[in-house]
């Protein structure tokens, strides 16, 4: 017990590390306190802690099924306009006027020859019409005009009947006899054209 009692401090001394203990922990204060009062002055920062984990935020649940049992969509936020938005105006554009056309230049027809004069038959290129037997039996006579379309040769070009004699002989050897004429074209500006004359053949059974 005598060597222990050597061994331990006396009372004086555990006063003094009781004293340096009590100082020590007031001057961690002091520096913890004038540590916090000049980050309060550098900007009001508070010490790092551990950030709590950040999560989206759920969307709206959507309204309750209508009458037809669908759901109605949510309306999208932030596309109420405003007081000082302006809203889109339809401005309607007219299609571009297309330019006037020319107007388009028709040929003009080629002037007709106007003849002159008229064809006339050529004096002995005439043979007269044989007188049909059927007409003569029957005692047929009559006067047939036939119309005579020319070429500028002179040939007949169309031959048909203008006025018929009432018989149909009659009419037949006129037309045969008058496709064998020659006859003198129609003129104009001196040249030769095509013409038309009518030509009367008489047929007289009591010759």
């Amino acid at each position: 017990m005598a060597s222990l009692s050597r061994w331990l401090p006396g009372r004086r001394s555990l006063l003094w590390v009781l004293g340096a203990f009590v100082a020590g922990l007031l001057l961690f204060v002091l520096v913890l306190s004038l540590g916090r009062d000049r980050t309060a002055e550098r900007g009001g920062a508070s010490l790092p802690t551990a950030a709590s984990p950040q999560y989206a935020p759920l969307p709206a649940p959507l309204p309750a099924a209508g009458a037809g049992g669908a759901s109605r969509p949510a309306k999208p936020t932030g596309t109420d306009s405003g007081e000082g938005e302006e809203r889109p105006r339809l401005v309607e554009t007219r299609p571009p006027v297309p330019p006037p056309s020319l107007p388009q230049s028709t040929p003009a027809p080629a002037p007709t020859a106007v003849a002159t004069s008229r064809p006339e038959p050529i004096a002995g290129q005439t043979p007269a019409p044989r007188y049909p037997t059927q007409a003569l039996r029957r005692g047929e006579s009559g006067t047939v005009n036939v119309r005579v379309e020319i070429g500028p040769d002179g040939a007949p070009a169309q031959v048909s009947v203008e006025g018929s004699s009432g018989s149909r002989y009659l009419d037949r050897a006129a037309v045969d006899a008058v496709r064998r004429w020659h006859f003198r074209p129609a003129m104009s500006n001196g040249q030769p054209v095509s013409g038309s004359v009518i030509v009367p053949i008489r047929f007289d059974a009591q010759r």
